[in-house]
């Protein structure tokens, strides 16, 4: 998979008074587009990313154009104060990027799928995340510890 380039944005006012909290609950505008199913090309791919599996403070949103496709265009939010599936403004600004790329179906991962630093970027190539010893040793997309 190729290093996909994107934007990352950064939401809050720092004082962590929880004004932009609001639960991503089932009647959510992106949860709604999720329940409606494959739809069509493109797609919108939602991944949440955090220290552990309890607390996410990134959410990447990818665009897939057709099948087989890697992602046109990747944007991720982050915060530090609240957890980016209560974030009404970072949901707000998810929902009107994928409905400036005209997505007709989104996905949404159901659980956190791993640590939010990027292997590369943020630490070196083939090691584990020195800020994420929750997800050192386990599969991101089953979350069991590997042997």
């Amino acid at each position: 998979m190729g290093k996909a380039v994107g934007r990352r944005h950064t939401t809050g006012d720092g004082t962590g008074d929880g004004v932009f909290r609001v639960k991503i609950k089932h009647h959510s505008p992106l949860r709604k587009k999720a329940r409606r199913g494959f739809r069509g090309y493109p797609v919108a791919t939602i991944a949440f990313y955090g220290p552990d599996d309890r607390h996410a403070t990134k959410v990447a949103v990818g665009i897939v154009t057709a099948e087989g496709i890697e992602p046109s265009d990747l944007e991720r939010w982050y915060s530090d104060d609240t957890d980016v599936r209560t974030d009404a403004g970072i949901g707000q600004a998810i929902v009107e990027f994928i409905e400036s790329r005209g997505v007709k179906s989104v996905v949404i991962a159901n659980r956190i799928m791993g640590c939010p630093h990027e292997e590369g970027t943020d630490y070196p190539d083939g090691q584990v995340c020195p800020r994420c010893s929750y997800w050192a040793h386990r599969d991101r997309f089953s979350g069991e510890v590997l042997h």
